[in-house]
């Protein structure tokens, strides 16, 4: 039974939620949540400054949840839904866990993994294909990743130093 677009909004602003509690943490402000059917069975947000880990991104956290949850490694049934497209890492993860549908928000020109840098998530050459339906709430979930950012850069402009080829230091951090 394929979902209304109301339903995924409703569990895109969930998302949201989980995002706007990574940037109250310092956090990059991504979101993810999953659902198997109906029932939620993940919800995270980017910890890796917190947790002091690089993979600690929303959708990998979630993934593990979502597996202990269902009791399983294969994501069977599951929905993904993230604020941002997801990155390289985060896109190989979901490919071995069968997510069998992503679904996101912003997308993302300079990293993501999904489909604008990299076509992991619909490449012929693996064994998953998940659906794939972006745009869900593209504007609010840019726009938490763009005051994010801003705050960041504002926070690091003057008296930081900065690096070679003019970066602010820390600014590529936010």
């Amino acid at each position: 039974m394929a979902l209304s677009r109301g339903v995924h909004v409703e569990r895109m602003r969930r998302a949201l939620r989980q995002a706007a509690l990574a940037a109250e943490a310092g956090e990059v402000p991504v979101g993810a949540v999953i659902y198997h059917g109906e029932r939620l069975v993940a919800q995270a947000f980017n910890q890796t400054r917190t947790l002091r880990d690089p993979t600690a991104h929303a959708e990998m956290l979630a993934i593990t949840q979502a597996a202990a949850a269902v009791g399983d490694w294969r994501l069977l049934d599951c929905t993904l839904y993230v604020t941002m497209e997801p990155c390289p890492m985060c896109a190989g993860a979901i490919v071995l866990a069968r997510i069998p549908q992503v679904v996101w928000g912003a997308p993302d020109p300079q990293r993501g993994g999904a489909v604008s840098c990299f076509n992991i998530l619909d490449s012929p050459r693996l064994n998953h294909r998940p659906a794939l339906l972006s745009g869900i709430l593209q504007e609010e979930c840019a726009a938490l990743l763009l005051d994010f950012f801003q705050a960041c850069r504002a926070a690091h402009k003057g008296g930081h130093g900065e690096r070679e080829g003019g970066m602010t230091e820390g600014a590529d951090d936010c």
